[in-house]
């Protein structure tokens, strides 16, 4: 078997691509299975990984790297190829209320954070990587080892993926106890709850597109988008700090393809039909099961000793970082805007830019109920730019 033990551990190519397929198809197993109705899904991968890299599992440093940045690059482009044709209308119908929610949403989560290292005397770099996990926003976490990395401090990256996941699995459920809890403390009776509004409903093009048509993918605009997002994510922009902070190789393509689909769709390059195709959904889904795999695989081997070195409190701070910013937001969302419940929930979803949690959404919903989409499709793009900008400048701060 010394074949098979060197296979493990010799750290090339293919332990590297058999890891990451272990790490996917494991933690995607896992992620079926739910406890009294919630599950962390995909968010599985991630602590796979972890537990992999924990065992002594070696794999190639700069191929995980690279595969990890491009996974995340996929991941951020096709979430921004299908919410982009409705987003910018969004504003236009209502969607500017819940915006300015998600813009307090992120600053209160930031203020918490700083309040947070210096009342606790942890480190700011520390700190950062559990506000992007508390918040469970990968690109965010990407953009600010990115930024550490600029500064000459390579190795400050890996302390930020260990607060961040130390942080992430109890943010899952922290957003979607939030849910639970809004629901008795604004008195809501789901059977009196709207199921349908018109001032969120994004417009769609008519389907008159052939079968052939619905299931083909274009992988000529992806690709474009995806070369200018890189530019565009290159481009310093100063801010008074140590260093200029960017849109990074998560925000630039995200900008790139919100942009590029909503011009495509406006256009008439492509129909909606390609923005919320299979194939996308596909890359989409690739995309953060890659992403989150190399996260893992990198950080496990320092998470266990960072645990037994006081890291367990950062489980703590991550969860005060998850439920307060959002509950004092919805609670005002309801208590003052009257807004929907359905739409709340996908609000809370989206101003984290956790999928679980609209998944839970939508299973609290009435079959056919398209507000917790709307909600969470509504902010996530903004939210997503606020989460990378403010991961960076938390590192800089430090």
């Amino acid at each position: 078997m010394d074949w098979f033990t060197n296979l493990l551990t010799n750290g090339g190519v293919g332990t590297t691509v058999l890891m990451l397929s272990v790490s996917i198809f494991a933690g995607l197993i896992l992620g079926r299975f739910k406890i009294k109705g919630i599950s962390l899904g995909i968010t599985w991968v991630l602590f796979v990984g972890i537990i992999l890299s924990a065992f002594g599992i070696t794999c190639n440093h700069d191929m995980l790297h690279i595969i990890k940045e491009f996974g995340l690059i996929l991941f951020v482009t096709a979430v921004g190829l299908q919410v982009g044709p409705g987003f910018f209308k969004s504003f236009k119908k209502g969607g500017l209320a819940m915006n300015i929610m998600a813009l307090v949403n992120v600053a209160l989560g930031v203020v918490i954070t700083i309040i947070v290292a210096h009342a606790s005397g942890d480190s700011l770099f520390d700190m950062a990587g559990v506000y992007t996990g508390a918040v469970t926003n990968t690109p965010g976490l990407s953009a600010a080892q990115q930024a550490v990395r600029d500064l000459g401090m390579a190795d400050v990256a890996d302390r930020l993926a260990n607060g961040y996941a130390v942080a992430y699995p109890l943010a899952v459920v922290g957003m979607i106890l939030t849910c639970i809890v809004l629901r008795p403390l604004c008195r809501i009776d789901l059977k009196k709850e709207p199921t349908v509004a018109d001032n969120l409903e994004p417009n769609r093009e008519k389907r008159d597109t052939t079968q052939a048509q619905r299931h083909k993918v274009n992988l000529i605009p992806i690709f474009v988008i995806i070369a200018v997002g890189i530019v565009l994510g290159s481009i310093p922009i100063p801010v008074g700090m140590s260093a200029p902070v960017k849109l990074g190789l998560a925000g630039g393509p995200l900008v790139a393809a919100l942009i590029g689909s909503w011009l495509g769709v406006r256009k008439g390059w492509f129909t909606t039909e390609f923005t919320e195709s299979h194939g996308v959904w596909m890359l989409r889904e690739v995309g953060i099961a890659l992403f989150l795999a190399g996260v893992g695989l990198g950080a496990g081997s320092s998470f266990v000793s960072t645990i037994q070195a006081g890291g367990y409190m950062w489980i703590l701070y991550g969860f005060i970082i998850t439920v307060v910013p959002p509950m004092l937001v919805s609670l005002f969302g309801r208590l003052v805007l009257k807004l929907n419940y359905y739409t709340l929930m996908g609000f809370i979803g989206g101003s984290h830019t956790d999928p679980p949690t609209l998944a839970f959404a939508n299973n609290m919903a009435p079959e056919g109920c398209k507000l917790p989409n709307m909600g969470y499709a509504t902010v996530y793009p903004l939210t997503m730019f606020l989460r990378i900008f403010t991961a960076q400048l938390l590192v800089l701060m430090a």
